[in-house]
């Protein structure tokens, strides 16, 4: 297929979304089914305007998959406003690495017992699809910076932090299908997790840490807080954190997502008491140099606002606003990508692993986890239901096929792979509205 004709179909199918949103906003599904759908009928199973060749393919999908998690870590963590010692840090970690782990351990078992394959690969089916997805899980994660829901404050850290901790595992898998004698196990506990982990958190936290420190210093310096070109800043903090951490051996995902986290941060700390809304929320980016909010405006209670407060509120409104476009044209263009091969890649077996992953390994795993007072057994039970698969594990599927994945093990992979991600993009797309409805009424209702 021809450039063209690929740019043709991103065009025709933003357009759309743009022309039905008004509808599609009374309908119980997500804008990515939409575009699942989009791309299978567009696929040589349907009309056939499109073809995708996976095994072609793998290398520039590797690269583009790995952007956009990139993209939607960073924005993830840029709007986790909570302090690092919030016990609800905690439930996010607890989903990110005993409940992950699990997950990985079940469809492990699962596919080694129950279809017959190898520990190599069955290890590295379940690390594929055992992380949840920061691109695709928008309508389950924080809206903003405001937003300190229980629910979606702990799928919103897990989301940023599974999809680094899943990495470790996805070598593990490699590593025994390559040497299954395990001779190579310290190597990788201390490298591979141990370092890995510990080096992309930690770089990444204080670059972003420290670069939005001097930012906000050289602005204030200069007077320039409302003509710089903040999005330029989001792009070169992904790009350092990223370079950083895989220079010192560290995971770049957890790095760029550290980062966001740090970043964040960095905002708090402008502000004289951190129960106050977030600076961009007090401060709002508009056309020439009326950046105050309306209810500001209209005191003239510019006083209220400290300069440093005011460079950072438009500092990261201006980047939140541009992630939020990145974010949405990569989901529409990866999952309709997904929907033209999901068709000819479909695997049977793909519903028995979803439905053991779904309905039983990360509802019991989340359900049972300790609460720590911060989340009741309903919050749990839908914790446990919004695992949502996605460009992640398209991520690690296509890293795998580029990094020593033999031919007949890379089919068997791509299908199933390929198949849950579909799946879950579907059933919990079908889903997540009617419940996120029905959990904020029980919040209202408690309320009262």
């Amino acid at each position: 297929m021809t450039f063209i004709v690929w740019f043709a179909m991103l065009g025709a199918v933003l357009l759309l979304l743009a022309l039905s949103s008004s509808y599609l906003r009374w309908i119980p599904v997500t804008s990515s089914v939409v575009c699942l759908c989009l791309g299978m009928g567009l696929g040589t199973t349907g009309l056939g305007l499109l073809r995708l060749d996976i095994g072609q393919a793998s290398h520039w999908m590797e690269h583009l998959t790995e952007v956009a998690v990139l993209f939607s870590l960073f924005f993830t963590g840029l709007k986790l406003r909570l302090p690092l010692q919030n016990r609800r840090w905690w439930a996010a970690s607890w989903l990110a690495g005993p409940v992950m782990v699990i997950c990985i351990g079940g469809v492990s078992v699962l596919l080694h017992m129950g279809l017959g394959l190898g520990w190599g690969l069955s290890v590295l089916i379940g690390a594929m699809l055992a992380p949840t997805d920061p691109v695709l899980a928008t309508l389950v994660q924080v809206m903003d910076a405001q937003d300190s829901d229980s629910v979606r404050f702990s799928l919103s850290g897990e989301a940023g932090l599974n999809d680094g901790v899943a990495f470790p595992f996805v070598l593990l898998g490699l590593l025994l299908l390559g040497n299954p004698q395990g001779d190579w196990l310290s190597d990788w506990l201390l490298r591979d997790v141990l370092w890995s982990v510990s080096a992309g958190l930690l770089c990444g936290y204080w670059l972003g840490r420290g670069l939005g420190k001097l930012t906000l210093y050289l602005r204030l310096q200069h007077d320039d807080s409302t003509v710089s070109p903040n999005d330029y800043l989001a792009l070169a903090l992904i790009a350092i954190a990223y370079v950083v951490a895989e220079a010192l051996h560290g995971y770049g995902f957890l790095a760029v997502f550290a980062a966001g986290v740090g970043l964040r941060q960095t905002e708090v700390q402008t502000s004289s008491d951190p129960q106050e809304p977030a600076a961009e929320h007090l401060v709002q980016p508009v056309v020439g140099h009326q950046h105050l909010a309306p209810e500001h405006a209209v005191k003239g209670d510019i006083g209220s606002l400290g300069t440093s407060q005011v460079a950072a509120g438009i500092m990261l409104g201006d980047m939140l606003a541009f992630g939020s476009l990145v974010e949405r044209a990569l989901e529409v263009f990866l999952v309709t990508l997904l929907g033209v091969v999901v068709l000819e890649h479909w695997d049977i077996r793909a519903l028995w692993v979803a439905a053991a992953l779904f309905l039983f390994l990360r509802p019991v795993s989340s359900v049972l986890m300790p609460s720590q007072g911060v989340l009741n057994l309903r919050q749990r039970s839908l914790l446990g239901w919004f695992g949502i698969r996605g460009v992640g594990s398209l991520y690690y599927l296509f890293y795998s096929l580029n990094h020593g994945l033999g031919a007949g093990d890379a089919a068997l992979g791509t299908n199933l792979v390929l198949s849950v991600v579909a799946l879950s993009i579907v059933i919990h797309g079908i889903s997540v509205q009617p419940l996120l409805n029905r959990y904020e009424a029980w919040k209202n209702w408690r309320r009262e």
